[in-house]
């Protein structure tokens, strides 16, 4: 695998940003064709979605891979490819065999799992029963993430990242044809439509992943079903894994839960949840993709020094990226979701010729509030990107398995205790509280292992991060009020002062992070730390 983390971090991370891209509007498509809080199809569709949505998060994204990877590397470290191979064919069977018959039963009891991710819907028949609906449309879906899962499993041990970055694409290129084929149907139709998109997307995804294995001379056949030693030892590190890994997805769906007694809420919460996840995704997920596979080698070859210090410039680069994202967040919320969910919308819903953008002010408030939130957790969810891996390369998945069992515990109390007071923002602060807290721990147990001893450049770069993040916030700040007497310049539409203010916010802290020294090119041409 090459050693350039940098090369291998740009090609997932320019990947995730096209795929993302394509997600917002996909987003915009999808809020301003159904709405949010007045129409009961969208809340039952992003209830039906955050099930399989979190499966393949879990899967593509994070569990799966902090199991398989370590497992699948050992065996490539000696050059035995046949026996890479074998223990693949022998995950595949036995995750068929298990999905098949998970998929089965909640295709006959959906009701039940309905109940599981949005319970409060059950005071509203129609609600109910469309969610019910697109639950079986959609929970095929879970099975085909996790073979996608498992094949950019592969791929990433072998150092090819673009194939698994890129089949997000598929998915979002079907979700956009749907929305827009059926614009303007009822709603019902386009959420059923929109569901059997999710359907197509993950039958695409499948299909890409299998034939860019199959181009690296893995293309995985089923064996007959055995519990062989391979497999035994990846279930055993999988299930924590799947906790540790997978605690931020968990007290989302937790949150859903407790939010679906507020009508409106989980669609509000889902548009907030899909902003903060370009960034997330682009920073932390793109970080983690890559960061697990070096410092499993790293580790299995005997090289500490070298883990510790990637490590170290991960935290520094995503600091850099992410800081600034997460104060504009917090500042400019809600004019963010206006620009996008309202502006944008209504004007590429126009050039199809359908209705206006259903998304309205109040959806606009009460999303701006959640991404706000969401915005303060923002580094903390990308820094679980990258202490988990530490712990994951090494094997030892049952130490962030407590931390995470800790946090969700913990977001679920607080999530209870606050909701009858503040409603569904209870639960975008209970889960921004809950992942600063779970990165805490792992950062402390790390640093009591020493395998994580921050030095003073660490330290500076990110006090000189923030500064620079503070300069951004006040130009940001200062410059927000003024976004409705500029519109009037530019056809009456905010939306462009919005998107002219973000970059211009960029160029800002560019430059002040330049002046500062909070980042100097020359450190990110490779983040392997060796030399």
């Amino acid at each position: 695998m090459s050693g350039n983390f940098f090369k291998s971090m740009a090609t997932v991370s320019g990947m995730t940003m096209v795929s993302r891209v394509l997600g917002f509007v996909r987003q915009i498509l999808m809020a301003g064709v159904i709405g949010a809080g007045g129409n009961p199809v969208a809340d039952a569709f992003w209830a039906a979605f955050r099930l399989p949505n979190m499966f393949r998060r879990l899967f593509a994204e994070g569990a799966f891979h902090a199991a398989f990877i370590p497992l699948f590397q050992g065996k490539l470290v000696g050059d035995d490819k046949a026996d890479a191979k074998q223990f693949a064919e022998e995950v595949l069977t036995a995750l068929v065999v298990i999905l098949t018959l998970l998929t089965a039963l909640v295709e006959l009891a959906a009701p039940f799992f309905v109940y599981l991710i949005a319970g409060g819907f059950g005071d509203d028949p129609e609600k109910f029963a469309l969610t019910t609906l697109y639950t079986r449309i959609m929970f095929p879906y879970l099975m085909m993430m996790s073979l996608v899962g498992l094949l950019s499993g592969v791929l990433n041990s072998l150092g090819r990242f673009a194939a698994s970055a890129a089949a997000p694409l598929a998915l979002n290129i079907c979700l956009i044809t749907a929305i827009l084929f059926y614009a303007n149907a009822d709603t019902h139709i386009t959420g059923q439509a929109a569901a059997w998109g999710v359907f197509a997307g993950g039958a695409l995804q499948l299909a890409m992943l299998v034939y860019g294995a199959a181009r690296q001379g893995f293309f995985l056949k089923l064996r007959r079903p055995r519990l062989t030693p391979g497999v035994k030892r990846l279930f055993i590190l999988g299930a924590p894994g799947f906790i540790s890994a997978g605690a931020i997805q968990i007290n989302l769906i937790i949150g859903t839960n407790i939010a679906s007694r507020e009508p409106g809420a989980v669609s509000w919460l889902m548009n907030a949840d899909q902003l903060y996840q370009l960034p997330l995704a682009v920073i932390g997920i793109a970080l983690a993709i890559v960061l697990l596979p070096m410092l499993s080698r790293r580790v299995k070859e005997g090289d500490e020094k070298g883990a510790a210090r990637a490590i170290d410039r991960a935290l520094e680069f995503s600091a850099l990226l992410c800081f600034p994202a997460a104060a504009a967040f917090m500042i400019m919320g809600a004019p963010i979701c206006d620009a996008l969910f309202r502006g944008i919308a209504s004007d590429a819903l126009s050039l199809v010729g359908a209705r206006r953008s259903a998304f309205t002010e109040h959806d606009v408030a009460m999303t701006g509030a959640a991404l706000a939130i969401f915005g303060a957790g923002l580094p903390a969810f990308v820094w679980h990107k990258i202490f988990s891996p530490a712990y994951f390369a090494r094997e030892d998945t049952k130490t962030p398995m407590n931390y995470a069992l800790i946090a969700i515990a913990v977001n679920t109390g607080l999530a209870l205790v606050l909701f009858p007071k503040f409603g569904f923002l209870s639960v975008a602060f209970a889960t921004s509280f809950a992942a600063w807290l779970q990165v805490g721990l792992l950062a402390y147990k790390l640093h009591k292992r020493r395998q994580f001893q921050p030095g003073g450049r660490l330290a500076g770069r990110i006090a000189r991060i923030l500064l620079a993040t503070a300069g951004l916030g006040a130009f940001l700040w200062f410059a927000l009020p003024y976004t409705e007497q500029i519109a009037a310049l530019v056809w009456n539409r905010e939306w462009i002062v919005v998107v002219g203010l973000s970059a211009a916010g960029a160029v800002v802290y560019g430059i002040l992070a330049l002046v500062l020294g909070a980042a100097k090119p020359s450190d990110y041409k490779t983040l392997t730390g060796r030399g």
